[in-house]
């Protein structure tokens, strides 16, 4: 049992993240816009993190004013972007969609890598983006018969959330040189809550914000898939091989899909459900190494 113990959590992480699409569909149907939704899922994940911080772990509270633009980097070209595009997608496409075209991202990884921190694009990475390409095209839509729900704008948007998730690996990459990873995932949803509160003003809500609902489904929104997802990610991945915690964690877009079907009675054409699987199948080959070695297309610690 305590062998399975770390696949078990890295399972449960990865199934919360699939659950996000519940707060966000929430948050919407009562008003609120994609970025205010943002704003309040780092504002209060940033509010439990600076809790355990100071209850844990003060000593990684620590950083140099100098490093500032890492978490600018992390915090806001990557989770704020990210997350945006994300739960965009979530509304106008499907669920099952927004979280494929989320796992677009290592495709995005090898490329950002290649140019920016000059990685060489081997067999395998070069499988996982035709794999992707191949698998997005499909998604997209190659019959107009498959799916009325899918819009070129809301494709665009969703693959902006695989490349914006894919824009953490690199800032994140240089962060977590300097700093662990409960500090670099701190001071990134800081960043971010710091930002985006005078850009959405989301104060100006007023009632809205305490309403028993609101409170409870952005509460539940950066505790759940957010910071407790990471936590049991995390664990599960100090324990195990880097490459099979990223393969255990593509149940996040099983959970997502069952999510949408089933909760909110979407359905998915042929053509989606091929490319859904294709990528899906791209990433766990580019992971499942004969070495065990870490590579760049393992998930990282943030959402």
């Amino acid at each position: 049992m305590k062998k399975l113990l770390p696949f078990m959590m890295i399972a449960a992480g990865a199934s919360l993240w699939g659950l996000i699409a519940f707060f966000v569909k929430g948050l919407t149907s009562l008003g609120f816009s994609a970025m205010e939704i943002v704003t309040l899922r780092v504002v209060f994940a940033s509010i439990i993190l600076v809790i355990i911080g100071i209850a844990a772990s003060r000593p990684q509270m620590k950083i140099s004013l100098r490093d500032i633009h890492l978490f600018a980097g992390t915090g806001i070209l990557s989770i704020v972007f990210f997350n945006w595009c994300y739960f965009t997608a979530i509304n106008q496409l499907t669920i099952s969609i927004a979280v494929i075209l989320l796992y677009t991202s290592p495709a995005f990884v090898a490329l950002l890598s290649f140019f920016f921190l000059k990685e060489k694009i081997d067999s395998r990475k070069k499988t996982a983006i035709i794999g992707t390409i191949v698998g997005s095209v499909l998604i997209a839509g190659m019959s107009g018969q498959d799916t009325g729900s899918l819009s070129p704008i809301g494709t665009i948007i969703g693959l902006g959330a695989g490349l914006g998730y894919a824009l953490y690996s690199i800032f994140g990459k240089f962060a977590l040189q300097k700093y662990s990873a409960y500090t670099v995932t701190l001071y990134t949803f800081v960043v971010a809550a710091l930002f985006l509160l005078p850009v959405t003003r989301i104060w100006e809500r007023g009632e809205a914000l305490f309403d028993v609902e609101v409170v409870l489904l952005a509460a539940g929104l950066g505790l759940l898939p957010t910071v407790l997802a990471y936590y049991l990610y995390t664990w599960g991945l100090e324990r195990t091989e880097s490459s099979t915690a990223a393969v255990i964690a593509t149940i996040e877009p099983v959970v997502a899909v069952l999510l949408g079907l089933f909760l909110y009675g979407e359905s998915l054409g042929i053509f989606q459900i091929l490319g859904s699987a294709l990528i899906i199948l791209s990433v766990c080959a580019v992971n499942l190494r004969a070495d065990g070695s870490k590579n760049v297309f393992t998930k990282k610690s943030l959402h």
